[in-house]
């Protein structure tokens, strides 16, 4: 997890601070080879991405090889020419959420997680300390970070409720208690047979 809590984050703020965290990531990133099927690859990757932007972007004529995907929702500020073409001239495809969908973005989930954690039961008296909480969660995090599976324990809890739901004579509607059946009225024949 990489944050740094501040009190505004203005696009003047937020570029510089991923510029250098994803310079970063990339310098840990093995080197890549580039030989004639992965500069193949990569030019279908770029391909397929530009296929899908609204406004398109002006790639250069040599592509980088793709090194990283970086996944973030769908601002106007995280569209900027500049920032675009820094992330392309270092080999990092930049993946919109669509609009209406920031739980696709991972980051909006442990944004709740690390602010629920920071601030519940607390009193702050300043933005500072608000900040400090937030660090000392992000460190807190970083020490035993909590791993996210997609169709995890949360998805087997929902598909186990939606397996224990009982319809109701046919229509949409369900409960979550058994309806008893009533054992059949015998007929009038099987009234007389008996």
């Amino acid at each position: 997890m990489r944050a740094q809590p501040v009190a505004a984050a203005p696009n003047a703020v937020l570029h510089p601070w991923l510029r250098d965290e994803v310079a970063a990531l990339l310098a840990a990133l093995p080197a890549v080879s580039a030989d004639t099927a992965s500069v193949r690859a990569t030019h279908a990757f770029w391909d397929v991405w530009q296929a899908g932007l609204a406004t398109p972007v002006v790639l250069p004529e040599a592509l980088p090889p793709l090194r990283a995907l970086l996944v973030w929702d769908n601002l106007a500020g995280h569209k900027t020419p500049a920032l675009v073409d820094w992330l392309v001239a270092r080999g990092v495809l930049p993946l919109y959420t669509p609009l209406g969908g920031s739980w696709l973005n991972m980051a909006e989930s442990v944004q709740r997680i690390l602010a629920r954690r920071a601030l519940d039961g607390q009193l702050p008296t300043s933005a500072q300390e608000v900040m400090d909480w937030l660090a000392a969660t992000v460190r807190g995090w970083n020490a035993a970070p909590t791993a996210f599976v997609w169709g995890g324990q949360r998805q087997q809890r929902r598909w186990r409720a939606h397996q224990r739901r009982h319809a109701l004579g046919g229509s949409g509607a369900v409960t979550h208690r058994p309806v008893p059946r009533r054992a059949p009225r015998p007929s009038a024949y099987e009234r007389l047979c008996t």
